[in-house]
């Protein structure tokens, strides 16, 4: 069998070291606290007594101790629908992610693998998709097949693959020359055991860079689609149709735009962070 990058006491300690490094990071700490705030929102909103839809009998009442966050223009809890609002913008982007980064990596390491036609017929494939225009092609999706869950997240996942299949290729390329794969290729052994237990192990901090990326930009494009009434309807909490509805209230309400906006930012900034974090940190 060849020889992998690193051996199981090695990897070991290449994998504490690696989380070790990560944890005296703040901003990888604080990165991570966040996420867990807003899938813990996300998932235990119900739980937590909170109601999204219940109308108070105050429309536009300012921020004060009975409503943290003030109350929109129906009378609604601003605050409860910002914490209820975590659960759709977290449905459509990660799945929509782990959907991309499976897709991608697999292309990817196909086409750096076995080149030649292969590798020029998927990165032509992967051209076309990626000089679309990114709106344009979520529309078409959309106005064919609708706006459930699963649609979007098939979406974000066809929108998001050629990109993470051409950094896998290139990482997949850089592999190919080094010892342990021509050692697994002289022995002969079969390309599916070459790809996924030699070449998958050593790409795959790059894998999870990627996704991590891909991650914070999908669940800004799912916001975008429901401020753009192309995803969630009334009345769903969903933070960007909330920004959609409320936004002709910016200067006499702006808590009803500002907290949603708020809880997209405090996401996609985090998960990017995080996504800065591990590149460091994987580079070193």
């Amino acid at each position: 069998m060849a020889t992998a990058l690193f051996s199981a006491p090695t990897a070991d300690r290449v994998r504490n070291g690696t989380a070790a490094a990560l944890l005296r990071r703040p901003t990888f700490v604080v990165s991570v606290a966040v996420v867990v705030f807003w899938v813990v929102a996300a998932v235990g909103w119900r739980y937590f007594g909170l109601d999204p839809f219940a109308d108070t009998g105050e429309r536009l009442a300012a921020p004060s101790a009975g409503h943290p966050f003030g109350t929109d223009r129906i009378g609604r809890d601003v605050f409860a629908r910002v914490m209820a609002g975590a659960e759709p913008a977290l449905q459509v982007g990660p799945a929509g992610t782990l959907l991309a980064t499976v897709l991608g990596s697999v292309l990817g390491l196909v086409a750096g693998y076995f080149r030649g036609w292969t590798d020029t017929v998927l990165m032509r494939v992967f051209d076309v998709f990626l000089a679309l225009p990114t709106l344009i092609l979520l529309l078409v999706i959309v106005g064919a097949f609708g706006s459930s869950p699963a649609v979007l997240a098939f979406a974000v996942g066809l929108l998001f693959a050629p990109g993470i299949a051409r950094i896998v290729r290139a990482g997949t390329l850089a592999e190919m020359g080094k010892q342990y794969v021509v050692s697994a290729r002289l022995q002969r052994e079969s390309h599916a055991r070459i790809i996924f237990a030699e070449l998958v192990p050593n790409l795959l901090p790059l894998i999870v860079i990627q996704a991590t990326l891909s991650l914070g930009s999908a669940i800004f494009i799912s916001s975008s689609l429901s401020f753009l009434g192309l995803a969630a309807a009334p009345p769903s909490p969903d933070w960007g149709l909330a920004i959609n509805e409320n936004r002709s209230y910016l200067q006499g309400a702006w808590w009803t735009i500002v907290f949603p906006a708020f809880a997209i930012a405090s996401l996609v900034i985090a998960v990017n962070l995080i996504a800065d974090n591990l590149k460091e940190v994987f580079r070193r």
